[in-house]
């Protein structure tokens, strides 16, 4: 089961400290390099205008804790990243509990779990803990370290470019900037890796792929930025992948149009995957479609997840674990979904019959020669597959016609191909 190599990875990235930018993003671009030739680790520099965005400054930690009146230290960056605040300041000082609880942050609702907290674009410093360790925090002077840097450095991404037969792509990203959570983000990098990895393997595919790995909003809109008229020229499909590792649900989030071939493709699949699959409008959205779907851009890109972001208890918080919320069955089952996706774009094609009228199946030996009252599945599902092929009907369409999954008919295209009995149009 490829869940299985797949978690493994996971593991692997887990101890990382992802952010916007610095040090953990680029060890995790480093660590997907591994697995995949020819895998770009781009950069770009603070200060860059980026449509109507700046690139920002470089993040680094060295250390963060904070040490009680007696002595204990808690809220230990390197026990759990989420407990520093994303992008904090450098700070170090002695504070007492009252002026240290404004820099607290805590869900009373879920009071086991940290929140995952951070401030990008307003400089501020700040812990994460759970509820319940706050409430036994004595009254008194706190020694609050903080080493941290913010500086003119870079942003980084990652990007995978496989030529296919035409240069029309498919266009595939995960983003790479959530710490210490696994579900969302660490299970969309693990199974893009490994879905690129198979691209690269396949003999030749009929489409080229984009492929990137990016810090959220902030890595979409500056590669947008970089590629925008070229990706509204070549991409005809694609998909943004997160929260793809959990074994709850399945769930489809649409493109700003919502009738684009990833559209179609997305709820074709997920409905003989998962037949109950939850469904999302546009209102819903939350991630990099945002960008790649803005007015002016206009991307065709969906989302297919298993639970959606936002949507499970554990989100964004410190629960939101390996094994708890990802297991190695979710995973597999979210890198099924996308490749099958992928390949039924792949597969989607117009076929007509090249022969003029009903063909005869019997001499070809694809249809009985003793005529009885009851007829073969098979026979009748080839019969009416070879109905719809006008050239004009894609697979796809052909495919909801016959109310089967697109999969089931690709042996059969190679069949009749092979006879001469259809063609690509």
């Amino acid at each position: 089961m490829i869940g299985d190599e797949i978690y493994q990875f996971a593991k692997e990235l887990w101890p990382l400290n992802r952010s916007i930018t610095g040090n953990g993003l680029r060890e995790t671009l480093q660590k997907v390099s591994k697995h995949l030739s020819k895998f770009e680790i781009k950069s770009v520099p603070s200060d860059t205008k980026v449509f109507d965005w700046t690139v920002p400054k470089e993040w680094d930690v060295k250390e963060a804790y904070i040490i009680t009146p007696s002595g204990v230290k808690i809220c230990d960056f390197y026990e759990n990243n989420l407990h520093l605040v994303g992008y904090s300041i450098p700070f170090e000082g002695e504070i007492s509990f009252e002026e240290l609880k404004t820099h607290l942050h805590t869900l009373p609702d879920q009071p086991n779990a940290i929140p995952y907290v951070t401030s990008y674009y307003e400089e501020r410093w700040g812990f994460c803990l759970s509820q319940e360790k706050f409430n036994t925090l004595e009254r008194g002077i706190y020694k609050v370290v903080i080493k941290s840097r913010l500086f003119k450095g870079e942003l980084n991404y990652g990007e995978l470019l496989i030529k296919g037969k035409s240069e029309k792509e498919i266009f595939l990203s995960t983003y790479i900037c959530h710490p210490s959570m696994a579900n969302n983000e660490l299970s969309g990098p693990c199974v893009l890796t490994f879905l690129a990895k198979w691209l690269q393997e396949i003999d030749f595919t009929n489409y080229s792929y984009r492929i990137i790995f990016i810090p959220e909003t902030i890595g979409s809109i500056t590669y947008l930025s970089q590629n925008y008229k070229e990706m509204k020229n070549k991409i005809i499909a694609g998909f943004n992948i997160s929260c793809i590792g959990d074994d709850r649900s399945y769930s489809y989030l649409p493109s700003r149009n919502g009738k684009t071939l990833s559209d179609l493709v997305a709820k074709h699949v997920l409905k003989w995957i998962d037949p109950n699959f939850n469904e999302y409008n546009w209102l819903d959205r939350g991630s990099d479609e945002r960008q790649y779907c803005a007015p002016g851009i206009d991307l065709p890109i969906a989302s297919i997840m298993r639970t959606k972001y936002g949507k499970y208890p554990e989100y964004h918080t410190s629960l939101d674990n390996l094994g708890n919320v990802v297991t190695p069955g979710g995973l597999d089952g979210g890198y099924w979904a996308i490749r099958k996706a992928v390949e039924a774009i792949e597969k989607n094609k117009n076929y007509k019959i090249d022969v003029l009228c009903e063909p005869q199946m019997g001499k070809r030996k694809l249809y009985p020669t003793l005529s009885t009252k009851i007829q073969d599945k098979e026979t009748i599902k080839t019969m009416n597959f070879l109905s719809f092929c006008d050239g004009k009907t894609s697979l796809l369409n052909i495919a909801d016609l016959l109310k089967i999954p697109i999969w089931e008919l690709y042996e059969l295209t190679e069949k009749l191909q092979s006879h001469s009995l259809i063609s690509e149009n």
